[in-house]
């Protein structure tokens, strides 16, 4: 009779925290999807349904999100530039939130629909900015609609531009994040078990890097974390900027005409600041920015980085 109890109330404790922990995660997606509807509209192009955002006002500016991301993830990353009096136009990329996956997904396709996009808003010419993943559909913007870029911005450009995956993760390593970024449930219980593990691997910084920064830094990686959410709305695009990171560009980055900057941190733990220098060594006239520290999410720096993409894009 007593083992009968002890058994009966420890699976009643299961029972409740098992309760309490779906209750806990019903909540927090529900929030996840209330918090990107009614900000964006769609639009009919040649590859599909796009999404996209505005906010600000003033001069406009073309930020492509990166992995994980959407045009949330875009507008999250250009609040420094709006402050400064920027109108920043925030698609999502192929696969991400509402935006369609067509049968060619490529970087120079999305840029054909960045395009496209231009001209429903009767913009002519912009400077276009990517981040991460996002930067290799910017520079297939640059070279495929150069007459429509006003100048060219590569924020910690996730690129294999050496012939070799700059992202080096063990199979252990790729079958959970693979786990994790198809599943909203495993995705939100790393953040609440294991957050500093996903900062490390998901967002590329070292959490200590995270843990010294001031507060508001602070809050903004943790925002750009939980903003990931609802990822089985990204997943299809998470895929796919994992496939065209990881293999060879063969991008000719001489031929890019347009005025370019590009930003990074040495550790990156992507890489990207080899990438950077790489591609700013290619492209006549590019100016290059390496920040010491600051990670993938370039922290402790986010008002020096749009600092200087506001004062780039405002020359001549």
């Amino acid at each position: 009779m007593k083992r009968a109890t002890v058994l009966s109330t420890v699976a009643l404790l299961c029972a409740g925290a098992l309760a309490w922990v779906w209750a806990a995660f019903s909540h927090d997606i529900q929030e996840a999807r209330r918090r990107i509807q009614g900000r964006s509209e769609v639009m009919a192009t040649s590859f599909g349904q796009l999404e996209y955002a505005l906010a600000g006002q003033g001069p406009a500016l073309l930020m492509i999100h990166g992995t994980g991301g959407g045009f949330d993830q875009g507008l999250t990353f250009t609040e420094g530039l709006v402050r400064r009096g920027y109108r920043v136009i925030a698609p999502s990329r192929f696969g991400y939130l509402r935006s369609d996956f067509p049968d060619d997904p490529s970087s120079e396709r999305q840029a054909d629909a960045f395009a496209e996009l231009l001209d429903r808003l009767g913009m002519d010419r912009v400077p276009v900015a990517g981040g991460s993943a996002g930067a290799l559909s910017a520079v297939q913007f640059a070279l495929r609609h150069p007459q429509r870029c006003s100048a060219l911005v590569l924020v910690v450009p996730a690129a294999n531009v050496r012939g070799t995956d700059p992202v080096e993760m063990t199979r252990l390593q790729q079958f959970m994040v693979r786990q994790m970024t198809t599943s909203d449930l495993l995705f939100w219980a790393g953040i609440q078990l294991r957050r500093d593990d996903m900062v490390t691997t998901l967002l590329a910084t070292d959490a200590a890097v995270v843990h010294g920064a001031v507060k508001a830094e602070q809050q903004r990686v943790e925002r750009i974390l939980q903003e990931i959410l609802p990822v089985s709305l990204r997943s299809r695009g998470m895929q796919n900027d994992a496939r065209l990171a990881g293999r060879p560009a063969r991008i000719d980055f001489t031929k890019i005409t347009v005025p370019t900057l590009v930003i990074s941190a040495d550790d990156d733990r992507f890489g990207t600041a080899s990438t950077a220098r790489d591609i700013a060594a290619a492209i006549p006239g590019a100016r290059l920015v390496i920040y010491p520290s600051g990670g993938h999410v370039w922290v402790g720096h986010d008002e020096e980085v749009w600092g200087e993409v506001a004062r780039f894009v405002a020359q001549p």
